[in-house]
């Protein structure tokens, strides 16, 4: 499994634990990719940390594979991406950014780069991406 991709405007690296103050800022401003809003629904920076606990090992153990979109300084978190295995030959790719990030026209960017990663660097013969095809 790749550890990760640099690109000038993000790096993508492994979730865990230690991204949970970032990742919780960027998560109460989630969008979809068409800019409208994704409710938190209540969640507290508590489960935020027991989620991403949770992604940690699921990376570790190669069961799924969530990344997080940091900006190049490692100071804001963008969004994030996610990698689950259906079976051995597909995978479906989730990904998101927070609505400051889609303003400036993120979420396409980060998209074209995750869909190039994904072929030329992952094993799927397969690959879906909900919600954006």
């Amino acid at each position: 499994m790749p550890a990760g991709l640099e690109h000038e405007r993000f790096r993508l690296r492994m979730l865990t634990i230690h991204d949970v103050v970032k990742d919780f800022a960027a998560i109460l401003e989630r969008v979809e990719p068409d800019g409208s809003p994704v409710p938190s629904d209540g969640l507290t920076l508590e489960q935020n940390l027991v989620d991403l606990g949770w992604h940690q090992k699921e990376f570790e153990l190669r069961r799924s594979f969530a990344y997080t979109v940091m900006s190049p300084d490692e100071s804001v978190c963008l969004g994030c991406v996610y990698l689950y295995a259906t079976d051995g030959a597909a995978a479906r790719v989730h990904m998101w950014v927070r609505r400051s990030a889609w303003e400036e026209g993120l979420d396409p960017v980060l998209e074209q780069a995750v869909r190039a990663w994904v072929a030329e660097t992952w094993p799927f013969e397969t690959v879906a991406y909900p919600g954006r095809e």
